[in-house]
């Protein structure tokens, strides 16, 4: 539908909506351009043809996301809205990169300063989504974590068993 208002008096489309349902039965509404990080969701407004022009919100099916639960999905949106203006990332420069863990943007730092399980659930909906910013810098977040600690240290942090008998534990040193 078009926008006018007295301000602005030609017709100016208002921005595409989609909607998004997460596992626990929430729905979002959500600007398309928002989700352009999302690989799967691009993927499956394509192949469910949703970019029909003549299809309001209202009516448009919502794209189920059956591993990402409500307030998972509202991080993530959180996300992407942040991020709607970065450019497409280019896989083969990304690959050439030097790995860093020192990289992460100070807004992602806050952003991901949350409780671990939260962090290993946004991971996973960014894994999901196929979100490769999102998940990059999680992935980071998590490898800051582990810098510099010892395997008991790792275990204790995350609580891991050690599932290692003695003389597994010693071979491996």
């Amino acid at each position: 539908f078009l926008i006018s208002s007295p301000l602005f008096p030609f017709k100016m489309a208002a921005p595409r909506k989609i909607k998004l349902t997460s596992n626990d039965d929430k729905t979002f509404e959500v600007e398309r351009d928002v989700m352009k990080q999302s690989v799967t969701v691009n993927t499956l407004i394509t192949d469910l043809n949703m970019d029909d022009e003549d299809v309001s919100a209202e009516n448009q099916m919502a794209i189920p996301l059956p591993n990402v639960d409500a307030a998972t999905l509202e991080k993530v949106i959180e996300w992407c809205e942040h991020h709607r203006e970065d450019p497409p990332r280019n896989a083969e420069e990304e690959e050439k990169k030097e790995k860093r863990t020192d990289d992460i943007p100070q807004w992602d730092q806050i952003f991901l300063d949350v409780e671990q399980s939260m962090l290993f659930a946004i991971l996973l909906a960014a894994n999901y989504m196929d979100i490769k910013g999102l998940m990059d810098n999680c992935c980071k977040t998590v490898a800051n974590m582990i810098k510099g600690k010892t395997p008991d240290e790792i275990r204790k942090h995350f609580n891991i068993k050690n599932d290692f008998t003695p003389e597994e534990e010693e071979q491996i040193r």
